[in-house]
């Protein structure tokens, strides 16, 4: 074997911040659990800075409502996601484990049906308008995909594929814990592209289409997040070892992802069908849309 394949990084990260005594009913502060803060913390600042500059339906004191409902959504969602995407079997076996939510095990594709029930419930409690609270949602949600991912990272999972490329790295401790480092191969670190494509990038795509287009159709940023997210997921799914069964050489999320594009054609078809029925004169950042 080449000295090369010895040169790669070796992943070794503690996925804790700190560590509580064994006294504890849990073992310490995740960084899964801090990117789940920041992810909301962000949002929180987000929706306050567009209800100050009138790019909002909501009042600064509404957001705080706003941000728990999305939060429930995204913990609910996420993790009723996992059991029925990724661990349906083991779930059956041990049902309150669901609720056993500082075990890790989320779903972004269940968070997003998650998020949409909780925006739907919000908006119909406070009369808003559900397409406008969800390109709200979305505009920032990428930024929370962004810590979440560095956070997968840190925990050392969802790795990528066995590969040699220069900045390969190896991942002893959660893909073959008891193997001798020289022998574990060295893996795309895919949470990194991830990081890089669901969260940086979609982040700054969305934000030019938020804050550069005064005269957005409510619904668009919608439905180019659905579009824009399941383009660079399946994507980045190339390059990700399947966590899964395939199904027709598709990953697991490669699959979701083709129905979350799915919808988001849809809402296109939809949001072209309404603009056409409206008035011209109605299409300013005052309409409320759909």
């Amino acid at each position: 074997m080449s000295s090369k394949f010895f040169a790669y990084w070796v992943h070794q990260l503690d996925p804790f911040v700190f560590r509580f005594p064994s006294s504890f009913f849990t073992e310490g502060i995740r960084w899964y659990g801090v990117a789940y803060l920041l992810g909301l913390l962000s949002a929180y600042v987000f929706f306050n800075m567009c209800s100050r500059k009138g790019r909002s339906p909501l009042s600064v004191p509404e957001n705080e409502s706003f941000l728990v409902a999305i939060a429930l959504g995204i913990l609910f969602g996420g993790r009723t996601g996992y059991v029925i995407f990724y661990d349906f079997a083991f779930w059956k076996g041990h049902p309150l484990w669901i609720f056993r939510f500082w075990e890790g095990g989320m779903s972004f594709h269940g968070a997003v049906i998650g998020i949409a029930i909780a925006i739907m419930a919000f908006s119909r409690r406070y009369s808003l308008s559900f397409l406008q609270s969800t390109d709200l949602c979305c505009a920032i949600a990428p930024l929370g995909v962004f810590f979440g991912r560095l956070a997968n990272f840190i925990n050392g999972e969802l790795w990528g594929k066995v590969t040699t490329l220069p900045w390969a790295i190896r991942f002893p401790q959660s893909v073959a814990p008891l193997t001798p480092i020289a022998e574990i191969p060295p893996r795309h670190p895919s949470q990194l592209y991830e990081a890089l494509l669901e969260g940086i990038l979609l982040f700054l795509l969305l934000q030019r289409t938020f804050w550069k287009s005064p005269s957005r159709t409510y619904g668009k940023l919608t439905a180019d997040f659905l579009c824009f997210y399941s383009f660079v997921r399946y994507f980045a799914e190339i390059f990700r070892e399947p966590d899964a069964p395939t199904l027709y050489q598709l990953s697991r999320g490669q699959v979701l992802s083709l129905f979350l594009a799915l919808v988001g054609i849809i809402l296109y078809a939809y949001l072209e069908v309404r603009d056409r029925r409206r008035p011209t004169n109605s299409r300013d950042d005052s309409a409320e849309g759909a």
